[in-house]
């Protein structure tokens, strides 16, 4: 990736093209919200996450981290973020001793996730890690590890804990409208033909493939809805693109075993269209439809319930969410170890595909 440091953004600052924002301080301490600086500039952080941070209440983008400067200007004019406010990926060390950050929020590719979060950790800033968590479980540990040796608190971006829909289906795992569940339907993908080789989302160092990209919502979604772990899953790789994913898998198919006779039918990929959660009971069902997308989560019951979707941005949902949970006015939501538990059960559904056989869980 490309780099960039401070004798560059001095030119720019000498050239007119960076501009300076609005002092932190303007507003009154019990005001004050927490600052964000995004780690990684790519889509999620363009197109969703930068405006949802306008309709926050309790956080505000302060500051960028990036690899690309060609990338600074425009985000500067944007958001007028300040000078200081702006590292490369070399200089984020430096950050801290910035107190208009107090949070990182990491957003690139998941095979940097481990390094990016633990050097925010150690820079003493709070860790908002995208999902999937990381590679493996010893990634994921060592975030944790990071994050309570420096004293910061660590939530991990799964949006959909925050949406209401899901959190009000999720409830019913206490209350059992329509009785205890007896199995599970868990579906997330898109459909495609892949991307180019170069393309992260191709490579299996990375955390490409459908698994890791889309398969934590399934995985995470009946986790979520039984309250419970698996105690073991199998694996199938269908590939319909052999000469494309020649590294990661386009789609794959497994089952959770949630024990007491309960499993969940599960599915994820990126070359078919599938989006949907439902909860099958001993007197009903409800369901997700779609479950995952940015936008339009319905949810539906068997009795005729409609819940309609929300009009704000699930994003600005999650990072206030986040935000009270440091500021110790709300819960921590989605914590490491919830992060951890999804790639665990990733590892353990790759081995199953692999073998022909199931994977228990200990």
């Amino acid at each position: 990736m490309a780099s960039f440091n401070r004798r560059q953004f001095i030119k720019l600052t000498s050239s007119g093209l960076l501009l300076a924002a609005a002092p932190a301080w303007s507003l009154p301490a019990s005001q004050k919200k927490l600052g964000v600086a995004l780690l990684g500039l790519g889509n999620y952080s363009t197109n969703l996450l930068a405006p949802a941070l306008q309709d926050t209440q309790f956080c505000e983008l302060r500051g960028i981290i990036t690899g690309s400067p060609e990338k600074v200007p425009e985000w500067q004019r944007k958001y007028k973020i300040k000078d200081a406010n702006v590292y490369s990926y070399d200089d984020m060390d430096t950050i801290t001793d910035n107190d208009d950050i107090d949070i990182i929020y990491v957003v690139t590719p998941t095979g940097t996730h481990k390094s990016f979060s633990v050097q925010a950790a150690n820079a003493g800033k709070h860790v908002w890690c995208e999902k999937p968590m990381a590679m493996d479980e010893k990634e994921c540990q060592a975030i944790i590890d990071a994050c309570e040796k420096n004293g910061v608190k660590l939530a991990i971006g799964y949006r959909m804990q925050h949406e209401p829909n899901t959190r009000t289906f999720g409830d019913y795992r206490d209350s059992r409208p329509y009785g205890p569940i007896t199995g599970l339907s868990s579906f997330a993908g898109y459909a495609g033909s892949g991307r180019p080789a170069d393309n992260w989302r191709m490579q299996k160092d990375m955390g490409g493939g459908a698994l890791y990209d889309m398969g934590v919502y399934a995985i995470n979604g009946a986790r979520y809805m039984t309250g419970k772990e698996p105690v073991s899953v199998t694996g199938r790789h269908e590939k319909s693109h052999p000469k494309v994913f020649t590294e990661v898998d386009e789609t794959t198919y497994f089952t959770m075993d949630f024990g007491n006779g309960v499993t969940a039918d599960c599915g994820t990929s990126v070359v078919k269209g599938f989006n949907h959660l439902k909860t099958q009971c001993e007197n009903g069902w409800y369901e997700l439809k779609p479950m995952q997308q940015y936008t339009g989560v319905t949810g539906f019951t068997s009795d005729g319930k409609k819940l309609s979707p929300i009009s704000k941005m699930q994003q600005a949902l999650q990072m206030d969410n986040d935000a009270q949970a440091i500021l110790g006015t709300g819960p921590a939501l989605v914590t490491g170890a919830e992060g951890l538990a999804d790639i665990r059960l990733v590892n353990a559904i790759f081995r199953a595909a692999d073998t022909g056989n199931p994977v228990r869980l200990g």
